[in-house]
């Protein structure tokens, strides 16, 4: 069993190195060598990759497809030194994957957002600051929380207006220009820091009250809290409008802003996939078809184009 212990950590490092995170395949991957060990079995089989797949038994389909996926390529990667090895065949559990629907917010509901975090308790003044300017920025570049929480003072050329996104999903860097009233909020947010936050204790940009690097957890939780007070969610809703989904308010605004000044989305698209750190470009022309703003947008076009032949 120590040989497939070696054997998953030697995996993970070579897909790391091609820019993987892999935090969940790596907890559930060691759980399944774990039991390959119960089982007393040294290489992978497909029943056994079934058998572990389908645990616990309450899950959904598509739950107990992705728990096969990470082992089906575990085993490809496997299959090339150890030939006992059994891959385990696509469609075993077959499961579409269904993609959340994207909440589309309005220009109020991101401005309440931002004007209610401004309001924030604070022991030290620092929290309404971070959190205000914080959501406005991912409002107006559609950056990733995580992008967000690990940009360090460097990151953030003030003069230029330029932020560098540093190993991003599959440890891509980019850099992206931001509009001259959003490096002005930057600079000022910049300058609170300086005067309201304890110095030296951490080279993130963003920071809380006691002057350390903002953490996700809390990021999501005071999203939520604030969600309820302007009435995005009910006090007793436990799902609803995410944080992310600033991140496809900003992608689809752009797109639309695209379709109604007259520009071709589809030819400008790439620049969009960069702006956003996509792995594919095909990630982000979903938004063309899954987003019912978007087919308003190019009905209301396509009506001006007949309307011009007629």
């Amino acid at each position: 069993m120590k040989t497939l212990q070696k054997a998953l950590n030697d995996y993970l490092a070579l897909r790391r190195s091609l820019g993987f995170k892999l935090t969940k395949n790596e907890s559930a991957l060691r759980k399944f060598v774990a039991f390959l060990q119960i089982q007393s079995s040294e290489f992978i089989t497909t029943q056994l990759a079934l058998d572990w797949a389908q645990q616990p038994q309450h899950t959904s389909q598509a739950h107990r497809a992705g728990r096969l996926g990470m082992v089906r390529d575990f085993a490809r990667y496997l299959s090339a030194t150890d030939p006992q090895t059994e891959i385990p065949a696509q469609g075993l559990l077959p499961a579409q994957p269904q993609r959340a629907q994207p909440y589309i917010y309005s220009k109020h509901e991101i401005l309440m957002l931002i004007r209610h975090a401004a309001e924030l308790s604070s022991v030290k003044g620092m929290r309404p600051h971070t959190y205000s300017v914080l959501f406005g920025l991912l409002a107006v570049t559609g950056m990733r929380v995580g992008e967000i929480v690990a940009l360090d003072r460097h990151d953030v050329d003030l003069y230029n207006g330029v932020l560098t996104v540093r190993n991003g999903k599959f440890g891509k860097t980019r850099l992206l220009p931001v509009h001259s009233s959003t490096q002005q909020k930057l600079r000022t947010y910049a300058g609170c820091r300086r005067k309201l936050a304890p110095p030296h204790l951490t080279d993130s940009f963003f920071v809380s009250d006691r002057g350390t690097r903002l953490n996700n957890n809390i990021i999501q939780q005071t999203f939520r809290k604030i969600s309820k007070q302007i009435g995005l969610r009910r006090a007793t809703d436990t799902h609803g409008p995410r944080i992310h989904d600033l991140r496809h308010t900003f992608a689809v605004q752009t797109l639309i802003n695209w379709y109604r000044t007259g520009l071709d989305p589809e030819q400008k698209l790439p620049l969009l996939s960069v702006y956003l750190g996509h792995a594919k470009v095909s990630d982000t022309y979903w938004y063309l078809s899954a987003v019912p703003e978007l087919l308003g947008a190019l009905s209301t076009r396509l009506d001006n184009f007949l309307g011009d032949l007629s």
